[in-house]
């Protein structure tokens, strides 16, 4: 019978399987409600292993943060590879599709709510959100070739399907909440 070795995580697997367990945690919980503690419980590892990945839960959040705009970042690229045309409006509105997909998960679009709320007073977490942002506004720009009013367009329709998805405004039926998710789609 042939015996299957057993090959050991690196610290690399770790520091992903960490990080995917992280955005869980601090979905949950946001930056200040979570601790290390269980974020090393919820991936099955030591606090103080998380302490060997990361310094500290500054480190840790923004890291998962970096890895929430590295996913936004994916989705528009799908969405620019799905376009139909490569005119400003058709891309910038596949990119959007392919976003109001990604922000169903929950747990993506609750780190990013987070983090701006965090991104208020805690100056790394602050610099990271910019440095996020700066990349993906300029992403969008370019890959859509649209202009400033339509880019800022794309960002604020962005920020309003964030209102409507944490809100679940599919399950209010009134006039202001008509108002506002008119012509959005979200899944």
């Amino acid at each position: 019978m042939k015996t299957e070795q057993r090959r050991l995580s690196t610290a690399e697997e770790r520091r992903e399987t960490v990080l995917r367990t992280a955005i869980g945690a601090f979905a949950a919980r946001g930056y200040f409600g979570t601790t290390t503690t269980e974020v090393a419980k919820a991936a099955g590892i030591s606090q103080a292993y998380v302490y060997r990945l990361f310094p500290n839960k500054e480190a840790l959040f923004t890291a998962v943060v970096e890895h929430c705009f590295v996913r936004v970042r994916s989705a528009l690229e799908e969405g620019v590879a799905k376009a139909t045309s490569s005119t400003p409006e058709v891309v910038l509105d596949s990119m959007g599709d392919t976003y109001a997909r990604l922000i169903s998960d929950n747990d993506l679009l609750m780190v990013q709510l987070h983090a701006q709320a965090a991104a208020v007073s805690e100056p790394a977490v602050r610099e990271t959100v910019r440095a996020g942002y700066a990349r993906v506004v300029e992403y969008v720009r370019g890959a859509s070739g649209g202009s400033e009013q339509q880019v800022q367009q794309f960002f604020a329709t962005g920020m309003l399907c964030h209102l409507i998805v944490s809100l679940d405004a599919d399950g209010i039926d009134a006039p202001w909440i008509r108002t506002l998710s008119a012509g959005i789609t979200h899944y």
